[in-house]
């Protein structure tokens, strides 16, 4: 055999060897990420949907999805195990609280801005003013502004304003 032949041979089988021990590692790390598992951890599914492990057996969990609302689910159907913090950052919309490093960053938090506005709530008066998303009367302002500016055409063929 000459090495033209059997260099592409030893490049396709290094290249399948890689691969496959890629996929079981991604395999071996799914299945521990998915034995960690215990009642009160945050889920994702492989679905997108967020819910709390509230118990775990052999080849099923069960998750409580919402307030008092049970599933059950396969395990392989558990995407990824979340931290606290992650799951209440996402579900909850909790952002984890960072340790102020000096009493300098503590005390530049606790000021207020130039413009003497401290907070968008402070500065919210508590009257709400609400937006209509109804286009008609949109159209009737445009319709008669645009009437305004055309000229009118007389029957005679003449236009005048």
């Amino acid at each position: 055999m000459s090495i033209g032949i059997l260099l592409p041979l030893i490049l396709i089988v290094g290249v399948m060897f890689m691969m496959t021990r890629s996929q079981k590692t991604k395999q071996r790390q799914a299945l521990e990420m998915r034995n960690k598992m215990e009642p009160g951890t945050g889920v994702r599914t492989i679905g997108g949907m967020y819910a709390v492990v509230k118990e775990v057996n052999d080849e099923t969990v069960l998750l409580e999805i919402t307030d008092g609302v049970h599933a059950h689910f396969a395990k392989s159907a558990i995407g990824t195990v979340l931290s606290e913090e992650d799951f209440n950052r996402i579900v909850h919309g909790i952002e984890p609280e960072e340790p102020a490093e000096d009493g300098a960053e503590a005390a530049a938090e606790d000021t207020e801005p130039a413009d003497g506005v401290a907070d968008a709530d402070e500065a919210h008066d508590g009257t709400e003013e609400h937006i209509s998303l109804d286009k008609s009367g949109a159209a009737a302002e445009q319709d008669d502004s645009a009437a305004q500016d055309e000229p009118v055409k007389e029957p005679n063929g003449s236009a005048s304003k």
